[in-house]
């Protein structure tokens, strides 16, 4: 059963990685198109940035939402328990 988890946890982690990068440049790229929008100017720079606005980064944010999710539940397959405190942390940081 732990085997089987892993090779899951391990898929799910590619999935998260790769969509999570892809993601973060399609966000990215937005920063070119407002800029392209400034250049051009005029009614096509309004069209441009309402585009990006209200069709384009919705669909980032939704993209990135499940992509987030599994990357939780691959921790959870794992048993990584991230942001918490450990003894060897503690010790390594200079607490006795």
């Amino acid at each position: 059963m732990k085997d089987m988890l892993k090779k899951i946890s391990d898929v799910f982690k590619l999935i998260f990685g790769y969509g999570i990068m892809i993601v973060l440049f399609a966000g990215g790229l937005t920063f070119f198109g407002y800029v392209a929008a400034l250049i051009i100017g005029g009614e096509t720079a309004t069209a441009m940035c309402t585009w990006i606005y209200k069709t384009f980064i919705p669909i980032i944010i939704k993209a990135s939402t499940i992509l987030i999710l599994f990357g939780l539940v691959t921790m959870y397959l794992a048993g990584e328990k991230a942001l918490t405190p450990g003894r060897k942390a503690s010790k390594e940081e200079g607490e006795k």
